[in-house]
């Protein structure tokens, strides 16, 4: 499938935020139809639950902060916009969603501490350590993800087989197996023992 031919998406969903104090905010709909955006919101979450996006929505105010900025209404849009696109189906999956979201904020976050580079080498490399860190967590989360839609099976795509002449290719999973009958594990039956029976 090419670029093109995958259908564009809509504008994804958006909050407007009133700050209420430095780390506190009320979200409300850009637009006044408060209806319709709950419902979408839910919709990004993957959930029918108003408890389970008010909760969603609080994790992703609590690390939707840039630095010296308090919380950030561009940052938690951006977080919104990545967790619709990983299209959640239920609560687990928006659970997970948003962890990512959480995930890849928080590296960000550390990584525009590096500060290209200035400081002590001690502090450049912890900065550096704790962001590796992150970067892991968010690929082994995603990893996770990807499991848990596909039930952890693994696609192979043959792109190219070339066969000799005579010669035979087969395609999916080969496994060995020991065709020789396993022998019962107990007393072996010998002949004398089966002239013992017809005597008893």
């Amino acid at each position: 499938m090419l670029a093109t031919d995958i259908p564009p998406r809509g504008r994804p969903v958006r909050v407007r935020t009133r700050r209420i104090t430095a780390s506190s905010a009320k979200h409300y709909p850009p637009d006044g139809e408060g209806k319709i955006w709950w419902g979408r919101l839910k919709k990004a979450l993957g959930t029918a639950s108003s408890d389970f996006v008010t909760a969603s929505l609080l994790d992703l105010q609590t690390v939707a902060q840039f630095p010296g900025s308090g919380i950030s209404e561009t940052a938690i849009n951006a977080a919104l916009a990545q967790i619709e696109g990983f299209a959640p189906r239920n609560e687990v999956e928006g659970a997970l969603a948003v962890q990512m979201a959480c995930t890849h904020r928080a590296a960000m976050s550390v990584l525009a501490k590096l500060d290209n580079g200035q400081g002590s080498e001690v502090r450049v490399v912890r900065i550096s350590s704790a962001a590796a860190r992150l970067l892991r967590t968010f690929t082994t989360q995603l990893e996770a993800y990807r499991r848990l839609r596909h039930g952890g099976d693994q696609y192979v795509r043959v792109e190219h087989v070339q066969i000799s002449d005579g010669g035979q290719a087969v395609i999916g999973n080969v496994q060995s197996r020991d065709v020789r009958r396993e022998q019962p594990v107990g007393k072996p039956v010998t002949h004398d023992d089966d002239h013992d029976n017809k005597d008893a």
